[in-house]
This record gives structure tokens, C-alpha cells and sequence, in this order.
């Protein structure tokens, strides 16, 4: 069994299991499967609206297709969820990706 079917397995026992939704997507986006990492990345967004790796990873994904307005959106979505749960490193490297990508 290959890992994303692993992951896909934990997630059909488990839906909410944000571990294996946010493996699942980083699985799906370093395969080249980006419309299927990013539908798993807004459904753990959904899920668990402060699991801030997943923002950070989404915005990238994103960035990677070229939808930078997309990614912007998501990295101001991520630097709010990492306001709140106070991860200022990742606060600091989304913020970085956003001005980069509006420069």
C-alpha cells in the first residue's frame, strides 16, 4: 500500500485527523497532484482553521500553479491563524512569502 492510500485509510476511519489530512495533501503536492492537495488543504482549513502549516503549504502550492492572488489570500488567512495560536516564526515566514509575492 502505497502512502497516500495508507493516509487515505487513516482519514476514512478518522476524518478529522489533522496529521493524516495535512500528509494526504503534502503527499498529493509532491506527487504534482496539485488540485487534489489543494482540496485536501481546504478541507483541514475547514476542519481545523488554525493547523497553520497547512496554510503556509497551500499558499505555496498555489504560488507553485501560478495563482499568486490565491496564495495571498491563503497567506493572510495563515498569518491570522498564526496571530492566534502565537507561532510568530511561521507568522514571520508567511508574511515574507506575501511580501514577496505582492512586490
Amino acid at each position: 500500500m502505497n502512502k497516500a492510500a495508507m493516509l487515505q485509510e487513516i482519514l476514512a476511519q478518522n476524518p478529522l485527523d489533522s496529521f493524516a489530512r495535512y500528509g494526504l495533501a503534502m503527499e498529493y503536492s509532491g506527487s504534482g497532484k496539485t488540485e487534489q492537495a489543494l482540496a485536501e488543504f481546504d478541507q483541514l482549513a475547514k476542519d481545523h482553521p488554525d493547523y497553520v502549516p497547512g496554510h503556509f503549504m497551500a499558499a505555496q502550492a498555489l504560488a507553485g500553479v501560478g495563482r499568486t492572488d490565491d496564495a495571498k489570500k491563503r497567506l493572510e488567512i495563515g498569518i491570522a491563524a498564526a496571530v492566534r495560536t502565537g507561532n510568530a516564526h511561521a507568522q514571520r515566514e508567511m508574511q515574507d512569502m506575501l511580501d514577496e509575492l505582492s512586490s
